[in-house]
């Protein structure tokens, strides 16, 4: 099946030639909205913004239904975004970013890094792992949907789960408590160290030097 669908890097019209090589697409999950910012299920958005900052960039409206940058991290190109569709909708932005940076030209799911909630962790924990299953993840459940594989890097953050399933929305989705806030914002630049340590040495790299903490 032919990716995915064309579009600006921002609104600005800077156009991304074929010729252009890109090494990764990383990809902070979250849903769009200032009522969900901070909030546990937005967790990788904030690690996609911070790797902007972190090299010089800043993530930036398109018309690829996601907040974008394309940034150098070492000597390697990688496109960071945000879908600003919601959760579950997730799929529809790597698509089209897949298409528009070039990553549908070979195999994406080793150069694709979603960085996203999970509650199998506790709060802080950052993991890193290769495929598998989604966990009842809706945003991982609309990329594997739309990519047709699942054996894309991820990296993990631990929210912690609910009392009881019954919960768990409002559990990634509710403001969270003040120390947890500051544990989680410790675990962000963890991630984000996370996927620097994959796009300078690989996903096995990043396993052995996160995993164990």
């Amino acid at each position: 099946m032919g990716l995915f669908g064309r579009s600006d890097k921002e609104s600005s019209a800077k156009s991304v030639s074929s010729n252009n090589t890109f090494d990764y697409l990383v990809v902070g999950l979250g849903n769009p909205g200032k009522q969900y910012a901070r909030t546990r299920h937005n967790v990788g958005e904030e690690v996609a913004a911070v790797l902007a900052s972190r090299h010089g960039g800043s993530l930036k409206t398109s018309r690829d239904h996601a907040l974008v940058d394309d940034v150098r991290i070492g000597s390697k190109r990688v496109v960071l975004a945000f879908p600003t569709t919601f959760m579950n909708e997730s799929g529809k932005a790597v698509r089209a970013l897949s298409r528009r940076y070039g990553f549908n030209r070979g195999p994406i799911a080793e150069r694709l890094i979603v960085v996203h909630d999970e509650l199998d962790l506790p709060p802080g924990a950052v993991r890193v792992k290769v495929g598998g299953g989604l966990g009842g993840h809706n945003g991982l459940r609309s990329i594997t949907a739309d990519l047709g594989t699942q054996e894309y890097i991820r990296v993990r953050i631990g929210v912690g789960k609910p009392v009881n399933k019954e919960q768990g929305a409002n559990h990634v989705l509710s403001k969270v408590p003040a120390a947890e806030r500051q544990t989680l914002d410790v675990s962000v630049q963890i991630a984000a160290d996370a996927v620097e340590r994959i796009v300078a040495d690989g996903a096995a790299a990043a396993m052995n030097a996160f995993n164990g903490q």
